[in-house]
């Protein structure tokens, strides 16, 4: 499929992230299928308890490009409809969404298998930074 027949939005903001509306604008009367991702910030990682927030930073010079390629690798393999990828940046505090993905497509199948490329690509290849806070300290981790 020809990625300019596709609706796809891309960003990368620092303002809270909508789930509910990302899954409302890849809806259309084609979908038979959904599927949203959500990572949430939580208040431990590996080895570390009491985080409190994520501080998120980007390449924006190359963030959004780099995304763009992975949902156009993402439509070349699926038939996706509609897929909507934003990442948060700045602080995100406890329970706040830090990422969505939302896809839809004809079967479940490809909506579960284009949502999760497009989350497991993003960690691995945007230049996207994060920053862990806890009580007394900071740290940037592996992983954004």
């Amino acid at each position: 499929m020809d990625s300019s027949t596709q609706s796809v939005r891309i960003a990368v903001v620092d303002r809270p992230l909508d789930p509910a509306a990302a899954m409302q604008e890849v809806g259309n009367g084609a979908a038979g299928a959904i599927a949203v991702f959500v990572g949430t910030v939580r208040d431990h990682s590996d080895g570390r308890e009491g985080v409190t927030h994520l501080e998120y930073e980007a390449f924006e010079e190359r963030v959004e490009e780099v995304i763009r390629n992975i949902v156009d690798e993402a439509i070349a393999k699926w038939p996706v409809l509609a897929a909507v990828v934003e990442h948060r940046v700045g602080r995100v505090d406890l329970g706040e969404p830090a990422v969505v993905v939302a896809v839809s497509t004809a079967h479940r199948d490809d909506a579960f298998n284009a949502a999760r490329y497009l989350i497991d690509e993003l960690k691995a290849r945007a230049p996207l930074w994060k920053k862990e806070h806890w009580p007394g300290g900071a740290e940037w981790v592996e992983g954004a």
